[in-house]
């Protein structure tokens, strides 16, 4: 597939024709980064046991928990960098094409790309909270080589700020999502399979607000037969980047003279 694919070109007309786009990603877009899903084949669920993230084992057991959750996120996960896709969607953000990020993922890889009008649905790993006094603090603040890490103001346990199974998802970012399905054109779906709620809901209420649903995925999805209007078949960073070539190609075309008008969507 090129940027001269017919739904390719169909995907880029929607979005310069619309008045609000709203990406919508989930784990696949992360993958290329090197962080694997939770769920299906390779997934961390696989390895690992889902009640790592369960709010009640955390809280009785902080110390266990907190030494598997460094290993995952931070040994590991905190090594990732964002993907071509990521850098892609910071672009169309700077350009105005895109008006807003919502991600399912903790790994702060949107904003490391350099999106701003993100919101995490799910939280965000790059952050710890105190369970007593409030207090936020950048990870990179926090000493985790001494676990489990406590607040420097209070003394009470740190916790990674993203949703463990047992809370609730964070009021801006749920209050975004449900603003983004009303005053949305466009959807562009990213890398996410619509098996998580309430998450996997928001596509379809866009869906029933009229919003036309750009998808795009490696293999179908629960939304793809139901709700999806345009569905680009790959990797996020391919299509994004053929996508992307279609969008900022009337620009470089139409730029006589040769003139640098800032369109470099690279990521390095």
């Amino acid at each position: 597939m090129s940027r001269n694919d017919p739904d390719i070109q169909r995907a880029a007309t929607a979005i310069r024709k619309s008045n609000f786009t709203t990406a919508y990603t989930g784990a696949g877009i992360s993958v290329e980064s090197g962080i694997p899903s939770f769920r299906g084949e390779g997934g961390l669920w696989t390895k690992y046991d889902p009640k790592l993230l369960d709010i009640d084992h955390f809280l009785l057991e902080p110390l266990r928990s907190w030494k598997t959750i460094k290993e995952i996120f931070y040994d590991h996960f905190g090594k990732a960098r964002p993907n071509r896709a990521h850098f892609i969607l910071a672009e169309m953000e700077k350009k105005g094409i895109l008006g807003r990020t919502i991600t399912q993922n903790i790994d702060n890889l949107h904003q490391e790309a350099g999106s701003t009008h993100v919101f995490d649905f799910h939280g965000n790993s790059r952050r710890l909270v105190c369970l007593s006094c409030g207090a936020i603090f950048p990870v990179g603040e926090v000493n985790l080589d001494v676990l489990p890490p406590t607040c420097r103001l209070c003394g009470g346990l740190l916790k990674p700020d993203y949703v463990f199974f047992g809370e609730s998802i964070p009021h801006i970012a749920l209050s975004a999502a449900y603003e983004a399905a009303s005053i949305s054109d466009v959807f562009l779906v990213i890398g996410t399979t619509g098996e998580v709620m309430p998450a996997n809901q928001f596509p379809f209420l866009a869906k029933e607000n009229g919003v036309t649903i750009i998808e795009i995925n490696p293999v179908e999805s629960h939304y793809t037969p139901a709700i999806t209007d345009i569905f680009l078949k790959g990797k996020a960073t391919e299509m994004m980047e053929n996508l992307a070539e279609a969008l900022f190609a009337p620009a470089l075309e139409n730029n006589q003279d040769g003139v640098n008008q800032d369109l470099e969507i690279h990521g390095e």
